[in-house]
């Protein structure tokens, strides 16, 4: 069986696909976003997450969606979520009574 790769940050494909190659610095995206540095810098760090407030802001600055911010936020969180597991460990209702 192949080794699954890590759930992407929305912090690493803000910083690979967005920052580096149109050359911004962290200072210059929150300062188009209207919000201090250190969100967007705690962002690209993959230390926090991508709230509706940020992917509205985000979304604005860079001529994208708002939901592309919040899908890839929603698609980190619950791959992070059934890496943990847990979900395994629950029977189906149905099959519970069958």
């Amino acid at each position: 069986m192949a080794k699954k790769l890590p759930p992407v940050h929305p912090g690493e494909v803000l910083r690979e696909e967005f920052l580096l190659p149109m050359k911004l610095s962290a200072y210059s995206v929150a300062k188009a976003c209207g919000v201090p540095r250190t969100r967007i810098e705690r962002l690209i760090r993959e230390e926090t997450p991508v709230t509706a407030d940020t992917a509205l802001r985000l979304a604005k600055a860079l001529n994208t969606t708002p939901a592309f911010g919040m899908n890839m936020q929603a698609r980190h969180d619950l791959e992070v979520a059934e890496l943990a597991g847990v979900i395994w460990k629950i029977e189906p209702i149905g099959a519970a009574a069958a």
